[in-house]
């Protein structure tokens, strides 16, 4: 059975130790013999979501683009550092935008509906991001995403991976590999 996944982080820094994560989650998956697919939300510059702006001029260009893949996607994978307690402002954004029904007569979340998802964090402080993903997980449970019980938060991330993006820590590698495996299986039997 064929299954596709997104891969994701919500950072648009270049150095992203989130972005990092996300690839190095994909290439994981990547070998568990399923599609998947790294995006960079910098690819996908829109507007704060505003209601106004939404019913001036329609959903954003790149808020469309990204919908596209959502939906044409069975599952995603997000890690995210955490700002404040939470998951940044970048993610929810496009998260938000995408929520929104773009044409007349278009299913309830859409992009959401029926999909599976597994979250993580990177950090340099000690917890990993890990607080961040309290909010992250309540938010897709509300918009009808299947959220895995696994979880991975990567603490003192700063200088973890190596050279050719791969997690230095074996032990580490193989708890993130445990949360890719549960997407993926989860993935297969909800498709």
């Amino acid at each position: 059975m064929s299954v596709k996944l997104l891969f994701l982080a919500g950072s648009a820094r270049r150095d992203s130790v989130n972005k990092k994560l996300a690839q190095f989650a994909c290439k994981q998956a990547e070998a568990m013999g399923v599609k998947a697919e790294f995006i960079d939300l910098k690819d996908f510059p829109m507007p704060l979501y505003d209601g106004d702006l939404e019913e001036a001029e329609g959903m954003p260009e790149h808020a469309e683009r990204l919908k596209k893949l959502f939906i044409e996607c069975d599952g995603f994978f997000i890690t995210s550092p955490e700002y404040n307690s939470s998951f940044s402002a970048l993610l929810k954004n496009a998260l938000d935008w995408i929520s929104r029904p773009s044409g007349e007569g278009e299913a309830p979340l859409i992009a959401y509906q029926g999909k599976v998802a597994a979250i993580s964090a990177a950090s340099p402080g000690g917890l990993g991001g890990l607080r961040g993903l309290v909010p992250l997980r309540m938010m897709l449970g509300n918009i009808a995403v299947t959220v895995v019980p696994n979880q991975f938060a990567l603490g003192g991330a700063f200088g973890t991976f190596d050279d050719q993006g791969d997690l230095k820590d074996d032990k580490q590698s193989a708890q993130l590999k445990n949360v890719v495996a549960q997407l993926v299986e989860t993935t297969k039997a909800l498709k």
